[in-house]
Parts: structure tokens; sequence; C-alpha cells
């Protein structure tokens, strides 16, 4: 599920890439005082992705941007457009936007046999713990930092640490009698399309900023059954990979091709 918000630009502005520590504390000052607002400090993945501000561009005053925000929680959903509507103006770093409009998504990949692409909206931060990284034959500079996942490094320990890092979400946020990610014995998806790495500084806390290297992709799927369905959608619920309530790991349906369906159809869907 997610909330699309539709925004104008209330002054010119240059587009802010470092948007992610601004826009994470408007949705945590939106949950503040709420029963959702317990998930700041549990050190648990918080349950809610938000995209950026796009597209990602330079502004001019009255320009159109759209933020979207995805979590499993209809709730949480709820309380976050009800605050957003309630106070209009969102300053995000040095992008001031007025709220023009809140409404609601709940898109799914489709029933099995569906096809489609998973591309990623942000950058995917996937980090490798120190100790798996002999496993891998990854270098390591020594002591207990995890090292940031390169092309260089292939496609498994990448494969491995998405599995892993969905299923204690799925752990989290699904009734524990349905199998999650590693329960079952198949990929979560079918190819992956790297589009581009990148390296950016994020302001993880209040004065501490961190570089992150960040990968872009396209993941292709094929839905297998309604808990491989299950646990795609959770992706587009909760995001991929790590440090989700800064906006990293959102994903978009880009393409779907329902059974029945050709590819052209699956591609006019999303144009």
């Amino acid at each position: 599920m997610r909330i699309i918000i539709d925004l104008s630009a209330r002054a010119d502005a240059a587009y802010d890439n470092a948007y992610h520590h601004k826009l994470r504390g408007r949705i945590w000052r939106a949950l503040d005082g709420t029963e959702h607002d317990t998930l700041h400090d549990t050190g648990d993945p918080p349950g809610f992705v938000m995209s950026n501000p796009f597209p990602p561009r330079d502004m001019r005053e009255g320009d159109d941007r759209t933020l979207l925000v995805a979590s499993h929680d209809e709730e949480l959903l709820a309380t976050v457009a009800a605050d957003f509507l309630e106070d209009r103006e969102l300053n995000v770093g040095e992008m001031p936007f007025h709220v023009d409009d809140v409404r609601a998504l709940d898109p799914d990949v489709g029933e099995p046999g569906t096809r489609g692409t998973l591309e990623m909206g942000t950058g995917l931060l996937v980090r490798i713990p120190p100790w798996r990284c002999e496993e891998y034959d990854i270098d390591h500079p020594g002591g207990d930092t995890a090292v940031f996942w390169r092309p260089k490094h292939t496609m498994e320990p990448l494969r491995n640490q998405l599995e892993a890092n969905l299923d204690k979400k799925h752990g989290l946020y699904a009734p524990e009698y349905l199998p999650g990610p590693s329960d079952v014995d198949a990929d979560l998806f079918d190819g992956y399309e790297l589009i581009k790495t990148f390296a950016v500084p994020v302001t993880v806390t209040e004065g501490e900023e961190m570089t992150f290297v960040l990968s872009k992709w396209e993941f292709e799927y094929t839905v297998r059954d309604d808990d491989h369905r299950r646990h795609l959608n959770l992706a587009l619920d909760v995001g991929l990979g790590e440090r989700n309530a800064l906006g990293l790991g959102f994903v978009n349906i880009t393409e779907k091709t329902q059974p029945g369906e050709s590819e052209l159809e699956g591609r006019d869907a999303f144009a």
C-alpha cells in the first residue's frame, strides 16, 4: 500500500540530493505521539519507505512534483496522509513545497503467472557483514565494519543479503505461520539488471554524515504462487535492502504482464 502526495514548489529551488534526512524527519513528525512512534527506536526496519520528490530536477515556483510513501500498515499511511493534509507546508532541505493532495494507491505484482519488472526508484543499500566476507572471497579491512556491495563482489552476496533482509521484514510484519522468502527453494527474482552504482553522502543522524555506495536495478519476476506474490508485494510496501526510513530501497512496478496478456499490453499499462 502507498499514498501519492501531490506537491507544488513554493519557490524556485535547486534539487537537493541530500533530501533523505529532512524527509525522514517529516515522516516521523507525522507519526509523533501515535502508536507508530514506537518504531523509531527499535532498531528494526520501520515498516515504511518513501520515494524521492520526483522528477529530480531543479524547480521553478509552481512546478509539480510527486512523493510516494509506502507501508504494509494502512493505519500508518492514514496517519501520515492526515498530517500532510493538516500541515500542507513541506520543506525538504532547501526545497519548499505545498501539499496539494494526497491519494491512496495499492500496487500489486499480480496473480500467479504474472510476469513483470520492478525498478529501484531510489538507491539500493546492501552491506555485507564482516563475518560473511571470507565466504564470498571479499577482502575486508578489519574491524566490524560492513562492506558496501559493489559489482566486483558478484551477484551471490547481493542476492543473499536481499533475501535475508526481506526475510527479517517478513518475520516482523507477516503472520508467523506463513513461509518467508528463505523458506522457499526458489529465487525472489528471475533476472537482475544493474543500471548503475553511485556514492552519495547521507545524513544518518543530526550532525553525522556517511557516504553510502548505492545501486540502481531492474528486477524481473514471474509470480510462482501466492507466497511469492506476498513476498514481492512486501518489497513494494517496505522497501528492499537497508535504511528504508531514509528513503533507500523504494521499488516501483514498471512492467506487468498478466497471464493471457501480451507484453505490449503490459508495457502500455504503465506508459
